[in-house]
């Protein structure tokens, strides 16, 4: 009976408090001392904008909430301070660290779980996917269509088709491309793969040998990137041939190959995509070697939010104020997304120049091409040279 008497009254005065709780809950931020409630931590969970213009005014450096919380709470031993959290938070707080250097007091920041779940969600699942696809896709057509040969046969008679400075650029450019390719890989998806298999310590020691390879054959990688660009960058300019070359597929669609200068429409976009994407690969990764020196995504938002780009996609304006693990977290990103794009390209150039067509190595390998190879891909390319040594001509 007592027991039954205890819990009516806990009830009823359970309900006498009910409006003042609803009432404190319905309350602004700035008249319940601007802590966070649960919508705001359920809303940063689902990963929402939760609102921060209280919080922010009411955590400026030296303020202090013990007087708000003595007064709803009460406090046990020293003085707490839950508003020194939003502080924290947003940056706000009177933070001294030994430490010296851009962003040394910057102890919390939101978008490093947002980075964490997009780099092992997916754009390692995604990225994996776009590789293992391309493969596949390979192999089907090698299947179907197998090695393209030399009509006929090789001559056996050869013409120079690259100089050796060109063919160094090349092998730079490429062997430095597959170490940054295997090295960033293992990075990014050694946790997952590797981690499981080998263990910690095979995995610790390949990530930090491979942040030493990744870190440092990058140069060489931009620099054959100059190199073949000066190089061919004039050959690799589109006319009018490229059209007739895409409307026959390159030679698969119909009979016969389509006319070529020294380089066809497909070398072409293989060319352009090494720049460009190489390019924007080189800027991201010197962002992330020196991110307080060379950031790029505060410059490029501001940009893009001067142009409009933002309200054309329904969007609003990015955000500009980016501190510096915000930049590195966003150039880490960029870096590796269109890395996976480029190392898709890649690999269907690889096959092309290796197993998928007879003769294609030899311009890369000595330098010297069959001529009824070259006549065949590259018919004006050979017409050209052929013009330039005929005596007479």
């Amino acid at each position: 009976m007592l027991t039954r008497i205890a819990a009516l009254f806990l009830s009823l005065s359970l309900l006498s408090f009910a409006p003042v709780l609803a009432q404190e809950a319905d309350a602004p931020r700035a008249q319940t001392g601007g802590a966070s409630t649960l919508e705001d931590i359920l809303a940063r969970q689902r990963g929402e904008a939760v609102e921060r213009e209280n919080r922010q005014i009411l955590a400026q450096p030296g303020d202090t909430a013990a007087g708000n919380a003595a007064g709803m709470l009460g406090t046990l031993g020293p003085a707490s301070d839950s508003l020194s959290w939003e502080g924290l938070r947003f940056n706000t707080a009177d933070i001294t660290t030994q430490a010296t250097g851009p962003a040394v007091t910057v102890l919390m920041q939101d978008g490093g779980m947002r980075w964490l779940q997009f780099r092992e969600g997916p754009l390692s699942v995604y990225g994996g996917y776009l590789l293992l696809g391309v493969l596949g896709l390979l192999v089907l057509f090698y299947l179907i269509r197998g090695k393209i040969r030399i009509e006929g046969g090789p001559s056996g008679i050869t013409m120079e088709r690259f100089k050796p400075v060109e063919r160094f650029a090349h092998w730079l450019l490429a062997g430095s491309f597959i170490l940054l390719g295997l090295t960033g890989l293992i990075t990014l998806l050694g946790r997952k793969l590797i981690l499981p298999v080998f263990g910690h310590e095979v995995n610790a020691t390949l990530a930090l040998v491979s942040k030493w390879i990744h870190n440092n054959v990058s140069w060489a990688f931009m620099l054959a990137l100059v190199m073949v660009f000066v190089f061919w960058v004039l050959h690799n300019i589109p006319n009018r041939h490229d059209l007739v070359w895409f409307a026959k597929g390159g030679g698969i669609i119909g009979k016969g190959h389509p006319p070529a200068k020294k380089f066809n429409a497909g070398q072409k976009l293989i060319f352009w995509s090494v720049i460009i994407l190489g390019g924007s690969i080189s800027a991201s990764g010197l962002s992330l070697l020196f991110p307080f020196e060379l950031p790029m995504f505060a410059a490029t938002f501001e940009k893009l939010n001067a142009i409009g780009v933002p309200g054309w996609l329904g969007m609003d304006p990015l955000n500009t104020a980016l501190s510096g693990q915000e930049e590195m977290q966003l150039a880490q990103l960029w870096h590796s997304i269109v890395a996976f794009v480029l190392m898709a390209i890649i690999i269907a150039h690889i096959y092309i120049g290796s197993v998928g067509m007879e003769g294609a190595y030899d311009a890369m390998g000595s330098g010297q091409v069959d001529v009824k190879w070259a006549k065949e891909h590259h018919s004006l390319w050979v017409d050209e040279v052929q013009a330039k040594t005929t005596p007479g001509e």
